[in-house]
């Protein structure tokens, strides 16, 4: 009798670390691992106008008239063809100061990976055409296409044949093609940043 109490004692260390308490448990849904590629899915990410792929916004500025409008984003337009990431003839072509409008040409490189042994980039080709108007501007990304592995092979694309829902996504739009993905995911993301400047410059008190 001595040992089997012996026993049951050496035992309850065990039985009480084996309780599973459920109801001390908080219980939670599971959580969805939510999709990096999620922005770039969306239906016509990259829209098209008459066949041409155009990125459209229109930025308000309260409090700022046209010429304010129009000097500021000739400011930021103008410093963009000198920035680092210019290939070269990137220029503002158009400054009508009277229509208070803007049309600029660049040519950048676009990085899709940078490691110490190699880089992955394009050259991309884009336009900017801006329409100011007191209190607001009409912003444009249009006419864009990539020169790609320029060191090579090089390859032309026009965005419209390389980045649209038909050329980067599958069917079920659930996955960007590996190639053409990579460009749109990028596109979208440069097409982003520009927008976004714009409108943090034009609401500047």
């Amino acid at each position: 009798m001595k040992k089997v109490l012996i026993a049951l004692m050496m035992l309850m260390p065990m039985l009480a670390t084996a309780q599973d308490n459920t109801w001390e448990r908080i219980e939670q849904e599971p959580v969805e691992k939510e999709n990096p590629d999620a922005k770039y899915l969306v239906k016509n990410a990259v829209p098209e106008v008459d066949g041409v792929v155009c990125f459209t916004t229109t930025i308000q500025a309260p409090g700022k008239n046209a010429n304010q409008i129009y000097q500021t984003l000739l400011k930021q337009m103008e410093k963009m063809t000198k920035e680092p990431n210019q290939i070269a003839n990137s220029i503002v072509a158009v400054k009508n100061e009277e229509k208070h409008e803007l049309g600029a040409a660049y040519h950048e490189w676009l990085v899709f990976k940078n490691t110490a042994l190699s880089i992955d980039q394009t050259q991309f080709n884009f336009q900017i055409l801006v329409n100011c108007s007191d209190g607001q501007a009409d912003v444009k990304i249009t006419r864009i296409s990539y020169d790609y592995d320029t060191d090579r092979k090089p390859i032309h694309y026009k965005a419209e044949e390389w980045i649209t829902d038909q050329y980067a996504v599958n069917k079920k739009h659930t996955k960007l093609y590996p190639i053409s993905g990579k460009f749109r995911r990028k596109t979208i993301d440069r097409k982003d940043f520009i927008f976004k400047k714009f409108e943090t410059l034009l609401n500047e008190k």
